[in-house]
């Protein structure tokens, strides 16, 4: 039995102990309410990091999609100009297709306008041979009367006619033997002098050698020749161009000898082929 006595002292150290031990019971509630709240701000924090982290990384993410639209742009901008380039490069390729087609086309006219000249060209040559003919008979155009000459004095060489209706019959012309090295000037022979029949072939081919180097002499220049006692010039007095475009010249052959001379003209012109063609003749 507890001694009433004893009551008190017993009450309040029992009522000590329930009170240190609901404020030992507080306490620790306390602390692990601390410990709770700190765990969830640090949770928080660790949250708020992860979720600055992660607005990091989306707006690392949107810089680089950024970047790539923006390189997309650019190549796009690059291909665009490419585009461009190729597009100017094809109208350009174009227009000089069109202006070479344009060129051929006007050199494909220029050259039909050569041939269809070079065609008159023929057809004036051909009335013009055709004119040296009168009777079926070949003549020596005359700007006077016209005065046939005798067959066996006509010889043809290619499109040449020979006529030789005075001096000697011989191939060739002046210093050229042959015919084929004389092609060239074997139509002077239709600018002829009675007087050859006089002359010897040396002296004949004398003459003719002056007549040669006549046809490049200068305007007016006389071209001297002697063999023996033979001697004569031979002058060019006009030069131009005819109808057909052919360039021609005029020339005045005089001979001497034995105190006998004679003198005559005669118009050639040049061919394509480099050959002459005598067009006329006048005895003064």
């Amino acid at each position: 039995m507890i001694n009433p006595k004893n009551w008190l002292p017993i009450a309040l150290a029992i009522g000590i102990g329930i009170t240190t031990a609901f404020t030992s019971v507080n306490i620790q509630s306390e602390e692990r309410e601390h410990r709770n709240d700190k765990h969830e701000v640090s949770k928080d924090r660790r949250e708020h990091r992860q979720d600055n982290r992660r607005n990091f990384d989306d707006k690392r993410e949107h810089r680089q999609d950024n970047r790539r639209d923006f390189d997309n742009s650019r190549e796009h901008r690059q291909d665009n100009r490419r585009d461009f380039d190729n597009s100017r490069e094809h109208r350009q390729d174009n227009r000089r297709d069109f202006d070479d087609r344009r060129e051929h086309r006007q050199d494909n006219r220029r050259d039909f306008d050569d041939r269809r000249e070079h065609r008159q060209d023929n057809r004036r040559d051909f009335d013009d041979r055709r004119e040296h003919h009168f009777d079926g008979r070949p003549h020596v155009i005359y700007r006077g009367p016209m005065r046939a000459i005798p067959p066996k004095r006509i010889r043809k060489y290619r499109n040449t006619v020979i006529i030789r209706p005075y001096g000697h019959w011989y191939s060739g012309y002046a210093q050229f033997r042959l015919d084929n090295d004389a092609f060239k000037w074997l139509a002077f022979t239709a600018i002829t002098l009675k007087i050859l029949d006089n002359l010897n072939e040396d002296q004949q081919r004398a003459h003719e050698s002056a007549q040669v180097r006549a046809t490049t002499a200068p305007l007016g220049e006389k071209i001297m020749w002697r063999e023996g006692e033979a001697f004569g010039s031979v002058t060019t007095t006009r030069e131009g161009t005819s109808t057909s475009g052919r360039y021609c010249r005029e020339f005045l052959q005089e001979a001497n000898i034995g105190g006998n001379s004679e003198r005559v003209y005669g118009t050639a012109c040049r061919n394509p082929d480099g050959s002459w063609e005598v067009v006329s003749t006048e005895s003064p």
